[in-house]
C-alpha cells in the first residue's frame, strides 16, 4: 500500500523514553509512501470521564486526536509495560479514541503494538493489554506486528536484528489486508 499514514501513539511521556527514540527512529526510517505521524498532547489529555465527553463541549485534545487518528490508515502503539500493563496514558488515549460509543476513531483500523521494555518479558503484557483494548474499541488488531525487546543486554536502538524485527513489524501493518468473508 502507498501514501499510508500511520497514526502513532507512545505509551511513553519521559523525553529521554527509550520508547519514544524507537517510534522517532521509525518514522525518519519509514519506507516510501508511509507516513508514520506522531501523535503528540497524550499528557494533556484528561482522563476519559463520560461527563466531560459531550457532543458540543468534548476537550479540544480529545477532538484533536479523534481526528487525527481518525484521519490515519493504520494505528502503532509503541509502549513499555508499566506493572505489568501498559501506561495510563495510553489506555486513557485508546479510552477517548473509542467514545463516542458505535464511532469509535479506531473502528475497522488495523492496529499494531510494540515497544521495549527491560523486563524478562519483553513487554507481552502491555502489548496484550494494548491490543484486547484497542480491539474493544473496534480496531482489527494485527496480531503478528507485536514485537518487544527480548533481553535487556540489547540496545534496542542499534541492534541490527531488533531493527530489522520492528522494521518488519511496520511493513506487516502497512502491508495488512483485511480478510473479506466470501458471499
Amino acid at each position: 500500500m502507498s501514501d499510508t499514514r500511520v497514526a502513532v501513539l507512545v505509551g511513553s511521556l519521559r523525553a529521554d523514553s527509550v520508547n519514544r527514540k524507537l517510534a522517532e527512529l521509525l518514522r525518519d526510517q519509514a519506507p516510501a509512501g508511509v507516513t508514520l505521524d506522531l501523535v503528540d498532547g497524550l499528557a494533556e489529555l484528561p482522563f476519559y470521564n463520560e461527563d466531560i465527553d459531550t457532543p458540543d463541549a468534548a476537550p479540544a485534545q480529545a477532538v484533536a486526536l479523534r481526528e487525527r487518528v481518525g484521519s490515519a490508515d493504520r494505528v502503532l502503539a509503541v509502549t513499555p509495560e508499566y506493572n505489568g500493563t501498559m501506561p495510563a496514558v495510553l489506555n486513557n488515549a485508546i479510552d477517548w479514541l473509542s467514545r463516542p460509543y458505535g464511532v469509535s476513531a479506531l473502528s475497522g483500523k488495523p492496529f499494531g503494538v510494540l515497544g521495549t521494555t527491560p523486563t524478562q518479558y519483553g513487554g507481552k503484557w502491555s502489548h496484550a493489554d494494548a491490543a484486547r483494548s484497542a480491539t474493544i474499541a473496534g480496531a482489527v488488531v494485527v496480531e503478528d506486528v507485536t514485537v518487544s525487546q527480548s533481553s535487556i543486554d540489547v540496545d534496542v536502538l542499534t541492534d541490527p536484528a531488533v531493527l530489522a524485527k520492528l522494521h518488519d513489524a511496520v511493513a506487516r501493518l502497512v502491508g495488512f489486508q483485511k480478510e473479506t468473508a466470501a458471499a
